[in-house]
């Protein structure tokens, strides 16, 4: 028996390392072919599966990529002939004159780009889901708990939702735009941005407003169609009518062919008649049909001309300055009577007529 066969017999193990740690087993080359043998198998077995896992999501993503671009190009083409196709409003010169290039962008760029969102979500959202039962993943889960979370969150958002419900409703039926003077209840002033969930105006006194689109319940366009300007002027009751009316008929008509007003103006100055009739005074109305936002300007116009015609023409206004004092007024009798002086005599006619009458107490009768 050779040594090595006692030893093994013996069962003498080899002496221990210096650090008192085993070596490790080095894989040999036979387990390394086993491992890339088993490796080779298996990818062999499902290289198909993968293939066609791959090649239906690249399918997948390609309609998805083709079908956005071709939706968002149709909405792009729709919004560029809305833009172009002015034409005027029922047929009339008024309404082409109502129609606002800029604003009929503006709104067509909104509607454009709420349409190309939607799409996108749609379409994007609707290809996951389609890649991840390709893998597949149960989603009667994840639909079930996005449900419950929508549910969720539009019960904690639900203003949120009704904010931007009521922009896109504004936006799609025109209610109004950049620039317009609108009162929408909460506040008034003039649009400076229109957005789905907000709106910012801007008030007299240059401050911004910014409403919640949920929060307006009604609103006010003084931009739209035509606005009308009204002057109430009042003049004394014993003045001529007949006088009263050539003079505002001239004021009307000088006005009306003069620049920038006759663009103003969308038609004559009227003069409607007595507005009211008071015992001292009457009122005589005159109107006009203007250009939005412009009645204010013809307004004060108006007021100025008719002040100077009337002062030419010698018509007096209740309160102005040019109605002349009455002849029946009688004068102050002490406005001509100097103040008296400390050194003055107490008992002069002067002093008496300056100072004020003493109250005279009721005599007693005597018991």
């Amino acid at each position: 028996m050779s040594l090595s066969a006692v030893l093994l017999a013996a069962g003498t193990s080899p002496s221990p390392t210096p650090s008192g740690s085993t070596t490790p087993a080095v894989p040999s080359l036979q387990d390394a072919q086993e491992s890339a043998t088993n490796a080779a198998s298996w990818v062999e077995q499902n290289w198909s599966t993968w293939l066609a896992i791959s090649l239906r999501v690249l399918l997948i993503l390609v309609i998805a990529g083709v079908l956005r671009v071709f939706v968002r190009r149709a909405i792009t083409k729709l919004i560029d002939r809305m833009t172009r196709t002015v034409q005027a409003v029922d047929g009339t010169a008024l309404g082409g004159l109502l129609v606002n290039v800029e604003r009929r962008r503006q709104r067509s760029q909104a509607i454009g780009s709420v349409l190309r969102s939607v799409a996108s979500f749609l379409i994007l959202g609707t290809a996951a889901l389609m890649i991840l039962g390709t893998f597949q993943i149960n989603l009667a889960p994840l639909l079930a708990s996005a449900g419950v979370a929508g549910v969720a969150i539009g019960f904690g958002a639900r203003n949120l939702v009704t904010d931007f419900l009521s922009g896109v409703f504004m936006i799609l039926e025109d209610q109004y735009g950049v620039g317009d003077q609108i009162d929408s209840g909460v506040a008034s002033g003039e649009v400076i941005e229109v957005g789905l969930r907000v709106t910012k105006l801007r008030g007299d006194n240059g401050e911004i407003w910014y409403v919640r689109n949920g929060e307006i319940k009604r609103i006010g366009n003084l931009s739209q169609g035509w606005a009308t300007a009204g002057v109430d002027v009042t003049v004394k009751s014993s003045e001529d009518l007949d006088r009263v009316k050539a003079t505002l008929d001239e004021v009307a008509e000088k006005m009306t062919a003069e620049e920038p007003w006759n663009e103003l103006l969308w038609s004559p100055i009227e003069v409607l008649g007595l507005d009211s009739v008071l015992l001292d005074s009457m009122v005589v109305r005159v109107t006009a049909k203007t250009m939005p936002g412009k009645s204010l300007s013809v307004e004060r116009e108006l007021r100025w001309r008719i002040k100077r015609a009337f002062d030419a023409a010698d018509i007096r206004i209740v309160g102005g300055a040019t109605a002349p004092l009455e002849d029946s007024e009688t004068p102050d009798p002490t406005a001509a009577v100097a103040a008296p002086s400390v050194y003055s005599n107490a008992d002069s006619p002067q002093a008496a007529a300056a100072s004020p009458l003493a109250q005279q107490r009721p005599s007693t009768p005597a018991k």
